[in-house]
């Protein structure tokens, strides 16, 4: 690589810094001589220490700092550590560890990264993201703060969530760091804790919302396709009220998705596919209840609506299969407040009124499980415990092997433990959850917990967008992302094994998504045409390896 930094600039330039390991010709060249001490070192040394030094914090919350400021001071470095060891750092770097770094976000804050994008800078969008410091940007991950996990609304704190899914993106499809871009629109918050905190980073108002906020998105997405028109743009951690509207606006103006609706849905129904093999009841023969029927649930019931239909149902025998509950009971046709993401999902008002019920009035989750008796139960509902003794008994009463998703994050949130779920159905359940879970016993041996992260889908949809240079990003992309995942399943060898391949395997695990997703662009004619033959090599040239390359001097 041609270089034209020096001295303490390249040193504290992340993407070029190599510490110790600059050689003795690289550290005369670049005037680095009694900046670094004497011994020379290699990248297998540096990860080495990093790692004892990572080990030796007692907190998750001080090993996600360690390994953030690591990626603010040598990325390579970061990412090989991360890389070799993704089993281990997968829950620092992202879910469950995140939530916590967004909410202490402001304590900590120091090296700059990304772009943070502020109601009151609203006309100066295109002159910052304008300098040539950007020129290269081939991916965004982009949040407004305001839904983060099951944590709510973070403000300016919510930029752990764009930094953590890019690193997700480099460590696990090998996305060239240089080229993502994470970035915060921050309209404010409604955060009381937040406003009051004098530390808080952030723009210090109540949250802009209505037809303000749309102008400041619109503001943004058009600056964005003025400035790079081919982009992959990832929408994240947007609330209720705007993550579906704004995907369906414009998802036909750029290269976009949201992965709390689409990501979420692809590596759920992928993990669902996986797990009816494990009973032998197919999918068309399941009956589905749904919690939390927000943009991220009814985002899986459009999905496995999807897949159902292409197993041979009609579209108005799929949705009786559904059974979505939200914060006032089951969603039933005529019910006042139903939002136009949530109507598929209402069921018909004249198969219900006879049921027999808990109390008057709403339909609660334990009286759908009395009366549906559904097969499948998926939570993303970010209430903790939500999945009680109770409902999980009745559900088993009615099921031999009962399929069960508390997918909610971070832990604290999730509707149910997996080892609880395992006890109240004598060990017949089969689960996956959306934060990491140690293996439970059952009957004596341990068995292995799926996580259900969207880790396994969203790296592999960016890299096979990317590599065939697709214009949109369609539904028929993610449900080919499903199908390829349920496709790596241990569990279709093995009953007991786990549905999902182990997390140290994600980057064998994004290559073959990448290749379903090309495929499938290729088909719906997203993309230039291309053979077969050339997929492979498409999808290489767009991987990062980090390994240190020799420096030599511009000019």
């Amino acid at each position: 690589m041609d270089i034209d930094l020096e001295g303490i600039a390249l040193l504290t330039d992340p993407l070029l810094n190599k510490g110790s390991a600059f050689t003795e010709e690289e550290r005369t060249s670049f005037h680095l001589h009694g900046l670094l001490p004497p011994h020379v070192g290699t990248l297998d040394e540096q990860s080495d220490r990093r790692l004892k030094a990572l080990r030796k914090f007692e907190t998750n919350l001080e090993r996600y700092l360690f390994l953030r400021g690591l990626q603010d001071s040598n990325e390579t470095l970061f990412y090989a550590l991360l890389t070799r060891h993704l089993a281990e750092l997968l829950p620092l770097v992202y879910t469950p560890t995140v939530g916590e770094g967004c909410q202490e976000f402001s304590h900590y804050s120091a090296y700059p990264r990304g772009l943070f994008l502020s109601w009151q800078h609203r006309d100066c969008i295109k002159d910052i993201i304008a300098h040539p410091r950007y020129d290269r940007v081939g991916v965004i991950v982009v949040s407004d703060g305001e839904r983060i996990l099951g944590l709510g609304d973070q403000g300016a704190g919510g930029m752990g969530i764009p930094i953590g899914k890019l690193a997700l993106y480099t460590a696990c499809a090998g996305i060239d760091p240089a080229t993502t871009l994470p970035i915060l629109l921050d309209v404010g918050t409604d955060n009381q804790e937040r406003l009051s905190d004098p530390l808080y980073v952030g723009w210090r108002q109540k949250r802009v919302r209505g037809a303000d906020y749309d102008a400041f998105v619109e503001s943004f997405v058009a600056a964005i396709v003025g400035r790079w028109p081919h982009v992959l743009l990832q929408w994240e951690d947007f609330a209720r009220g705007n993550a579906g509207r704004l995907l369906t606006r414009y998802r036909d103006r750029l290269t976009t998705f949201n992965d709390d609706i689409q990501g979420t849905a692809a590596v759920a129904a992928g993990t669902l596919l996986a797990a009816v093999k494990v009973t032998g009841v197919p999918l068309n023969q399941q009956r589905i209840a749904i919690v939390g029927a927000g943009s991220a649930g009814c985002g899986i019931g459009a999905l496995l609506l999807r897949v159902m239909i292409e197993a041979g149902l009609s579209e108005n025998e799929a949705r009786g299969r559904f059974y979505a509950v939200d914060r006032d009971g089951l969603l039933v046709e005529g019910m006042a407040g139903i939002l136009d993401f949530q109507a598929p999902f209402a069921q018909d008002a004249q198969r219900v009124p006879a049921w027999p019920r808990e109390q008057q009035g709403r339909i609660g989750l334990l009286d759908v499980v009395k009366n549906a008796k559904p097969t499948v139960l998926i939570g993303v509902s970010a209430q903790g415990g939500m999945f009680s003794e109770a409902i999980i008994r009745a559900m088993a009463a009615g099921v031999e092997r009962p399929i069960i998703f508390p997918l909610s994050n971070p832990t604290s949130c999730a509707e149910a433990a997996p080892q609880d779920l395992m006890n109240w159905t004598e060990g017949r359940a089969v689960i996956g959850t959306g934060s990491p879970f140690p293996p439970v016993m059952c009957g004596g041996k341990q068995v292995a917990i799926a996580q259900t992260n969207n880790a396994y889908v969203f790296p592999g949809m960016g890299l096979g967008v990317l590599a065939v240079k697709s214009s949109r990003v369609s539904d028929g992309m993610f449900a080919a992302a499903a199908k390829a995942l349920a496709g790596l399943s241990p569990a279709l060898s093995d009953s007991g094994a786990s549905l999902l391949p182990p997390v140290s395997e994600l980057r064998s695990v994004a290559m073959t998504i990448a290749v379903a997703v090309a495929m499938k662009a290729r088909e719906e004619g997203l993309c230039a045409p291309f053979e077969d033959a050339a997929l492979p090599a498409l999808i290489a040239a767009k991987m990062w390896e980090p390994v240190y390359r020799p420096y030599r001097r511009k000019g």
